[in-house]
């Protein structure tokens, strides 16, 4: 996710302080990652360096001077065009998991073992994104089915994997 372009956006119901932006972020998007104060400042530096935001005012503070940032017009032709493009898909050609799986095979480990703990832990995390989803709002039961979704799938792969393993060690091991 670009925060840069997820302030951008943040500001453009209104100008705000890096506290409430932060703050906004870590409620709209940063529940399970929020986002650090030196990471909030310094993306509004590099905005501000670029045009794509401004000082809209300062206030006094118990310490430095409080600064409240605005989207400026740049700003929102920015956020306007990352909006319309789409994002890659990320096609995990090369995924830990996969890798994991050929170095046993190649080190004469049991891939099984390796697999049946990686369905464990994508079950488990299941269970916990479905109680989240269950007790959560409409922004949580989107996030949590997208997650669910890429679990799923890799579940599916995790069950492909090893009913083909003999034919998966007998290539990479020869």
């Amino acid at each position: 996710m670009s925060i840069g372009q997820t302030f951008l956006g943040l500001l453009e119901a209104g100008p705000r302080h890096g506290y409430d932006l932060k703050r906004a972020y870590d409620d709209r998007f940063g529940r399970d990652r929020p986002l650090h104060y030196g990471q909030v400042y310094a993306t509004l530096s590099r905005l501000l360096k670029n045009g794509l935001v401004e000082v809209d005012g300062t206030e006094p503070g118990e310490g430095p001077e409080r600064k409240r940032y605005a989207v400026t017009d740049a700003g929102v032709t920015d956020v306007q065009r990352w909006l319309a493009s789409p994002e890659k898909p990320d096609p995990y050609l090369q995924s830990t998991l996969y890798t994991k799986v050929v170095l046993a095979l190649v080190t004469g480990r049991p891939a099984n073992d390796l697999l049946d703990t990686q369905r464990a832990e994508h079950l488990r995390l299941m269970r916990e994104l479905t109680r989240r989803k269950n007790d959560g709002d409409l922004a949580d039961q989107l996030v949590c089915d997208h997650a669910l979704f890429h679990l799923e799938a890799d579940l599916r792969w995790l069950e492909l994997t090893a009913a083909r393993l003999d034919d998966l060690r007998r290539a990479v091991t020869s």
